[in-house]
């Protein structure tokens, strides 16, 4: 769950406005159907995505909780209580409760509430490429694939030298201290931006107890200290990340007033404790791009 204030976004604090819940449920239960949808929809179905779920149970057309109460006129919109269920009347319901609509219901059509619902989309699951592939015909160590960095030093020694002036003032061992700096983070930096360049498209990173988070800086990672256990007792590990390409889709990505992420790293209970409808939160870590980060 986020806050979509950008206000918040700068509040101090590793998590910001932000939370995480877990919740295991068994296969059959009562809020999702037992199989999944099928791939390819049935030759009658109507042409683009249905307005709501047909299957499993009836969700809030607000915020997409479990849904048991409906729409005393069109007895089709399902709502979590009545407070969603006046705010839906108020926002678009009142005109389409018990009209038609060409290709369907209007109670099927779910409203754009922008203020704080997101657009929803398919993730699809696959395997990270590695960065080499076995049958690739590049070799990294090969000659003829190294780039031609002479021109690139001798700019960035003239460069070196052009400002010189300006560090005069500053002893060596700040100097040092700095170029260090500078290099640690811009290093760490590439790595994350390679990451992205070579998967432009993912949104999340699974490795639940395998490779760790990829950090888009070297500020603010935390420390063991720094995750609290379950409320079991048991340590939580990395599960996975949220990477910033999904500001994209969520269309909250602006150079304006927006909220805003490096990424989000997610910790959760390493013996998977809790079962049923039981929702238990977890610990996410929000890290954000350092000033020095292009």
């Amino acid at each position: 769950f986020a806050c979509r204030g950008a206000a918040c976004y700068r509040l101090p604090g590793p998590r910001g406005p932000l939370c995480v819940f877990r919740n295991q449920l068994p296969r059959r239960n009562d809020t999702y159907p037992e199989e999944p949808p099928p791939e390819e929809p049935p030759p009658d179905a109507a042409t683009g995505p249905p307005g709501r779920l047909r299957g499993g149970a009836a969700l809030c057309r607000v915020c997409g909780c479990l849904g048991p109460r409906v729409c005393g006129r069109c007895r089709r919109a399902a709502y979590c209580g009545p407070e969603h269920q006046a705010l839906d009347w108020r926002r678009g319901h009142r005109g389409s409760c018990g009209q038609g609509a060409a290709g369907g219901d209007a109670a099927d059509v779910i409203p754009e509430h922008n203020e704080f619902l997101f657009p929803e989309y398919e993730i699809l699951i696959e395997p990270e490429e590695p960065e080499f592939p076995a049958d690739s015909s590049v070799d990294p160590d090969d000659e003829q694939g190294a780039v031609d960095t002479s021109k690139d030093l001798a700019e960035q020694e003239e460069l070196r030298a052009t400002g010189s002036a300006a560090f005069q003032s500053l002893d060596e061992q700040t100097l040092e201290a700095m170029a260090k700096h500078e290099t640690e983070e811009d290093k760490i930096f590439q790595t994350f931006r390679e990451r992205v360049a070579a998967e432009p498209e993912q949104i999340i990173r699974y490795s639940r107890g395998g490779e760790g988070p990829i950090w888009v800086s070297g500020e603010n990672t935390p420390g063991e200290n720094d995750i609290p256990n379950c409320s079991c007792g048991a340590k939580r590990i990395f599960e996975f990340q949220i990477m910033p390409q999904l500001l994209n889709h969520l269309q909250v990505d602006s150079l304006g007033e927006s909220m805003d992420w490096g990424t989000l790293v997610v910790y959760t209970c390493a013996d998977n404790c809790g079962e049923g409808n039981e929702y238990r939160e977890e610990f996410i870590w929000k890290q954000d791009f350092s000033a020095g980060s292009t």
